[in-house]
């Protein structure tokens, strides 16, 4: 095991949990990542491997059939799952954002209906905020819920949708001005809707349209997609909450943990960008011996394993904080920021290290290389966290004159 980013004051069972991952992980799913995403092949064997593993329900609580772990339990576990394959821990994620969503402000019903169908898999989660012409400006949604009888019928585009194929229940923030006069501020007249389908694509449900996977650059295997309502029908019984007008905040309280997820799997990428980095230096010879013997070489490995261990210690830190009931934005912001910047420059590092060969597909830095680009953007970019981090720290350090 890796002396880099442990954790103080785990429990016996996070330290076996953790364990049975990081095996599975090492054995399931590093030998075959590369072939895969070189496929833009969904990894089926592996998430079922996961299931049996019961990391579905891992933050569901035990009466609705889950484990009931904490968010750093999880976030370790997604640390260990993008060290091997980031595009799993992608698949998880969205599905513990709607969870948790649900565990935290849906109605009984809702908990009772979805839950334990999730936390055995059987139901899988994704979650829908974006939109083609607003990225991270959430006030601009222009996706609109409107009452009709008992129902509401939902139009609108939504971009960037992870497990948008895969996905059988999707949480939907959309417009809602029912109740809510001219003028309201737009973050207090947004619902969350939970959106029932087929997995697929295609049209997946009368007025709900999946088009198609999106082509990217890495992050592959894992489903991106849009999400195009015309006329779609909705039972209100399906608004989060049962009451509109709190989308937004439901939201930003799961992206939280999305920031917190996304942290954890820049912590991951770059632990196995050093493990791959520090084992081509021992094994590469210039000059008469191995490269790591070259201070340069030396000092570049320093600088990556320093960057790993803050970004975990910020990102376990993060995670504690949420566990304990505070606020966490400030601690979530700082952990994704740091993490994902890191992410990149230890993946960028191992790169180099790796010389002409880290350009041959034949090597898993070039997937690395390909996939960290996607943190500095996922769950907002990083002038979205240093907006953030700078108003909470201007809450929290008030001038006093």
């Amino acid at each position: 095991m890796s002396r880099l980013a442990q954790t103080a004051g785990l429990t016996d069972i996070q330290q076996e949990i953790l364990s049975t991952v990081r095996d599975f992980v090492d054995k399931e799913i590093i030998p075959v990542a590369t072939e895969l995403e070189h496929r833009d092949e969904y990894p089926q064997a592996i998430v079922d491997g996961l299931k049996e593993l019961g990391l579905f329900g891992l933050m569901i609580p035990e009466e609705y059939g889950g484990l009931g772990e904490s968010l750093l339990t999880y976030a370790l576990c997604v640390e260990e799952i993008a060290r091997g394959w980031m595009s799993v821990s992608g698949i998880i994620n969205t599905h513990f954002i709607v969870a948790y969503m649900l565990k935290q402000h849906g109605t009984q019903e809702q908990k009772d209906t979805f839950l334990p169908r999730m936390a055995a898999g059987e139901v899988r989660g994704a979650f829908s905020m974006s939109e083609p012409g607003l990225g991270s400006d959430v006030s601009a949604i222009t996706s609109k819920g409107v009452k009709d009888g008992d129902e509401y019928v939902l139009n609108g585009q939504k971009m960037w949708l992870t497990n948008g194929g895969t996905s059988t229940l999707v949480a939907v923030l959309c417009r809602s001005d029912e109740g809510h006069p001219e003028g309201t501020a737009p973050h207090k007249s947004m619902t969350t809707f939970l959106v029932e389908k087929e997995p697929g694509f295609g049209e997946v449900r009368p007025g709900l349209t999946i088009p198609g996977k999106i082509d990217k650059m890495g992050y592959k295997g894992v489903d991106t997609t849009e999400l195009i309502m015309d006329g779609l029908r909705i039972p209100a019984n399906r608004v989060l909450g049962g009451t509109t007008g709190r989308g937004f905040y439901q939201m930003m309280d799961g992206v939280e943990v999305g920031r917190v997820n996304v942290a954890a799997r820049g912590c991951g990428v770059a632990q196995r960008a050093f493990e791959l980095g520090v084992s081509y230096a021992q094994q590469r010879h210039t000059f008469g011996k191995a490269i790591a013997q070259h201070q340069a070489i030396q000092f570049k490995l320093a600088e990556m394993a320093t960057k790993v261990e803050a970004a975990h210690a910020m990102m376990v830190n993060a995670a504690r904080k949420k566990d304990s009931g505070e606020r966490n934005d400030l601690e979530a912001g700082m952990a994704k920021y740091l993490a994902s910047e890191y992410c990149k420059e230890v993946v960028e590092d191992a790169f180099r290290i790796h010389g002409g060969y880290g350009f041959s597909k034949e090597y898993e830095i070039e997937r690395l290389y390909r996939e960290a680009p996607m943190l500095l953007i996922g769950e907002g970019t990083a002038e979205i966290q240093k907006m953030i981090i700078g108003r909470r720290l201007l809450e929290e350090y008030r001038f006093q004159g």
